[in-house]
């Protein structure tokens, strides 16, 4: 394509997709001694069986999955006590979330989002041309929930919050977002992406209130982020529409059978989410005695703020040098914080042995 030709080709993009800014050239491959903690993934090994059920579906690549994900809806919805018509099972969390934006805005609409959250939520706004709005959580990382009901969130068409947040880790009481889903007359959308590490969880919220949509992910508590098996719980007509809106085999037959596999065996990765927790417990022990300031957290995850005299940047670059791979995020107020992903027990002694090493050398 000549570059006049490209020039005409750019010039019919929509003003929308002209602001995206184009992804950066692929990033050089990983080391394979890469100790790798940036992305919350889980990275124990599936249990045996349900490695078995994703071999044994793969023998049937050459059909089409099931139409509308109909037996992984089913599977989820007698395992978390639903009907069929209250679940729709996605190419992971985001695609449902994705859809809840489509369903529900217009260009000009505003949603609100708490803040610091998923980042993703941004792009999906501008992509709809919509105002995004975000909302700091309280005193302690509580909810504001005059605030949402009653400040500028009041016109949102729906309101985005994380339980455990991301990239906190922390934790609202399911009390404390009742109250808000009760009071309102708005859609609240609750993603549990990491429930499976914290304390409760807002699941029986879901037929007490029809404004209410909750997500859930097999990614990290289940250890499948790269097979992309996610769920939205919530009333038979909100679910409905948004299984209109899902694209035609949205998800694979390895991803169908992981997912019914992992929601039979649910009981086996409980000694995961165990270890997950007290190497999350270690770790924030072993950073605090290094000068960090780490926040509570009930995620895989921790953020946590760095000693004096070099920011979250610095460390992150420090640390990358190292071959140790942590999160940075460069938005205002967290320029002082890096989040780390909990891993095995050997990641974890590599990160620690690191991060004691740099900051003995940089007395």
């Amino acid at each position: 394509m000549s570059d006049a030709r490209l020039l005409s080709a750019l010039s019919s993009l929509s003003h929308v997709a002209k602001q995206l800014e184009i992804p950066p050239p692929a990033a050089p491959e990983l080391d394979a001694n890469c100790v790798k903690l940036n992305m919350n993934e889980n990275p124990f090994p599936l249990p045996a069986i349900v490695r078995e059920a994703a071999i044994a579906a793969f023998e049937r690549h050459y059909l089409y999955p099931e139409d509308d994900n109909v037996g992984l809806r089913e599977a989820a919805a007698s395992a978390y006590g639903l009907s069929a018509d209250q679940v729709i099972a996605g190419n992971g969390s985001s695609e449902l979330l994705g859809l809840i934006y489509n369903a529900f805005l217009a260009p000009g609409d505003v949603v609100a989002m708490m803040s610091p959250g998923f980042s993703f939520n941004r792009k999906l706004a501008m992509l709809h041309e919509a105002q995004f709005l975000e909302i700091g959580w309280g005193k302690d990382h509580s909810l504001p929930t005059h605030q949402l009901l009653f400040g500028p969130a009041r016109d949102a068409k729906f309101v985005v919050l994380a339980n455990p947040n991301n990239p906190t880790g922390t934790f609202v009481p399911v009390a404390d977002i009742e109250r808000l889903v009760a009071q309102s007359d708005r859609l609240i959308v609750l993603d549990e992406a990491y429930v499976d590490f914290a304390p409760d969880n807002g699941l029986r919220l879901v037929n007490r209130y029809s404004n209410l949509l909750l997500l859930r992910t097999f990614s990290k508590s289940y250890a499948t982020a790269g097979l992309r098996v996610g769920f939205g719980f919530g009333h038979p007509e909100l679910i409905g529409r948004l299984r209109t809106m899902q694209n035609l085999f949205n998800m694979n037959v390895i991803g169908h059978a992981v997912g019914m596999s992992i929601i039979a065996h649910r009981a086996a990765f409980e000694e995961n989410h165990r270890q997950i927790m007290l190497e999350r417990e270690r770790t924030s022990v072993a950073l605090s005695k290094l000068g960090f300031t780490v926040l509570p957290s009930h995620a895989n995850f921790l953020l946590a703020r760095v000693p004096e005299g070099h920011d979250g940047a610095w460390w992150q670059a420090t640390l990358q040098r190292q071959n140790v791979l942590v999160a940075f995020f460069p938005e205002k107020g967290l320029e002082n914080f890096i989040r780390i992903t909990i891993g095995t027990e050997r990641q974890m002694d590599a990160f620690l042995s690191t991060v004691s090493r740099i900051s003995s050398s940089s007395i």
